[in-house]
């Protein structure tokens, strides 16, 4: 399931037992633009395909990811639009997942980054100097819609004002936010995770897709109404 073609995935599927984990390292900001999000996606495929009864969602060191990637926005309207609507796929893909997933947030987890925290089930994060958070309204971009909905979800009520208006959080402040539900040391982050995995891979596969339907699945189906409107009102200010 890994990539040996010349041009290398910057996304790596590997099995520890029943459990999945899923790398995305780019060697840099671990940026979600239409490469890495393909990548994902795939993965994700062939993880459902091949049987894993969980998945480990990992960074690289330092770095979960960093948001969406600022060369595609800067193109122009069309193209980041594109990449948006992509990565509303990869979300609403890992949101909806027939399988448990867990986040190893193993650094910086920015805006996009923070959204995939946000689509997961459990979240160990990386104890250190790392920011995670939604900092669109601060950097001059609206919050989409698709972010305000699972942040409604997953954000506990005491600060989903600060979050929309763009404060970013340490590992050990997100714990409370709502981005992560567990920090441990930044080298022990992705066996964490797979130890959390393991504890869900015997959750009943048909139990579970059902109930995210009935959990999720108004939040997926209003997101997905929503996506042109949102999509419309996209802009960055330079």
């Amino acid at each position: 399931m890994n990539d040996t073609g010349p041009t290398a995935s910057p996304v790596t599927v590997r099995r520890d037992g029943d459990v999945a984990v899923i790398d995305l390292d780019d060697g840099k900001a671990n940026a979600l633009g239409h490469v890495a999000i393909a990548a994902l996606l795939a993965a994700l495929d062939a993880v459902d395909a091949d049987g894993a009864d969980a998945v480990v969602l990992a960074g690289r060191p330092g770095r979960f990811s960093a948001g969406f990637d600022l060369k595609v926005m800067q193109s122009g309207p069309e193209e980041a639009r594109r990449m948006l609507a992509a990565g509303v796929d990869l979300f609403l893909r890992t949101y909806m997942f027939p399988r448990p997933v867990v986040a190893a947030c193993t650094g910086h987890a920015i805006a996009a980054g923070a959204i995939i925290l946000m689509s997961t089930d459990l979240r160990v994060g990386a104890a250190g100097d790392f920011r995670i958070g939604l900092p669109e309204v601060t950097i001059g971009m609206p919050l989409p819609f698709f972010a305000t909905e699972l942040a409604r979800d997953r954000i506990s009520k005491r600060h989903l004002s600060q979050v929309f208006l763009g404060r970013m959080y340490d590992p050990e402040a997100a714990t409370d936010a709502g981005f992560l539900d567990q920090v441990v040391d930044a080298d022990a982050v992705v066996d964490a995770a797979v130890d959390r995995a393991r504890t869900l891979t015997g959750v009943s596969r048909g139990g579970l897709r059902r109930t995210r339907v009935t959990s999720r699945g108004a939040v997926a189906e209003a997101i997905r109404a929503g996506l042109d409107d949102d999509l419309s009102h996209f802009s960055v200010e330079g």
